[in-house]
């Protein structure tokens, strides 16, 4: 019976089972040789009855292809990445045309490293940062960075910035202006960045002066200082020599030391003077300068006695 058993289970089980009892069957058991025939004949009846057809498809246990339905199965299990470890990144804030030490002291306190430099070809030290105003600055404003450092690249205030880091301070240049009138030389001059403040006019001859101001609005330009093309720095102040219409200029191989006639010596240029040829009368004292009453034996000032006003330019 073990052999059937055996067979149900395993096949090649079932065919070693079948050998061992037939070995048994016919060389130790006293049965006769037609009872050891039937039981050989029965043992292997069983056996082939148990062990399953190979050659049938198992229908009932496989379906059809056509019929089957896909078995469902689990997903497989898929671990998620893990996100790669960053740095934390942040904006750089800008401070170009604010003070250095404004910029300098705000970075420290967001946590970044600060350096700082003359930003002109100059190569100058740096120092009172209150004094510096940034040009530039790497990274640039808005970059997002990882390593907190900024430098930043700065010249003195009042200083125009080059236009590129290490390039020259592009200082406005000093414009033609003689010839124009007053207002006109002053306008230009102002318009390459001169404060007006800075702008002096003055009398062109040595022995003339400036009416009051708004009355030689149609004087021009004899000379200007500083010359043509000349640098317009932060503390330099412009000198324009004027002349009104009447006299002209002097002549420029004359200098600066340069007079209009003066017939009577009285400090006053005959253009002006309402009576050119009386000394005691100037534009000071058109109607005479004043008599001394000082009690002189020798008459008053008018007259025969001496005078100041008369023999000398003091007056």
């Amino acid at each position: 019976m073990a052999a059937p058993l055996l067979g149900a289970l395993d096949e090649r089980l079932g065919a070693m089972a079948l050998v061992a009892a037939l070995v048994v069957l016919w060389r130790g058991n006293p049965w006769p040789r037609g009872g050891k025939i039937a039981a050989t004949a029965a043992a292997m009846a069983l056996l082939g009855a148990v062990v399953p057809d190979q050659s049938r498809p198992a229908t009932a246990a496989h379906p059809s292809a056509k019929d089957a339905k896909p078995a469902k199965t689990s997903p497989a299990f898929r671990p998620t990445p893990s996100a790669s470890p960053t740095m934390p990144t942040e904006r750089v804030r800008g401070f170009v045309g604010e003070r250095l030490d404004t910029a300098f002291g705000r970075s420290r306190k967001s946590g970044y490293s600060v350096t700082y430099h003359d930003a002109s070809s100059q190569g100058r030290a740096v120092t009172a940062r209150s004094l510096w105003t940034v040009c530039f600055q790497r990274p640039e404003p808005g970059s997002t960075v990882v390593e907190k450092t900024v430098e930043f690249g700065a010249v003195r205030t009042g200083e125009p910035c080059p236009e590129r880091d290490g390039q020259a301070v592009p200082w406005p240049k000093m414009p033609d202006v003689v010839g124009k009138t007053w207002p006109t030389a002053r306008a230009e001059v102002v318009a390459v960045g001169v404060p007006e403040r800075r702008v002096h006019a003055e009398a062109a001859y040595r022995n003339d002066v400036l009416p009051a101001e708004g009355e030689y609005d149609e004087w021009r330009v004899c000379r200007q200082d500083p010359a043509k093309d000349a640098e317009l720095r932060n503390d330099t102040w412009v000198k324009l020599s004027l002349s009104s219409p009447e006299n002209g200029c002097p002549d420029p191989d004359r200098g600066t030391a340069v007079y209009l006639p003066d017939r009577d010596g009285d400090g006053d240029p005959d253009y002006r003077d309402p009576h050119p040829g009386d000394r005691n009368r100037d534009t000071v004292f058109p109607n005479g300068r004043p008599r001394d009453t000082g009690g002189s034996s020798d008459g008053d000032s008018d007259r025969h006695g001496w005078s100041p006003c008369r023999h000398t330019r003091w007056c």
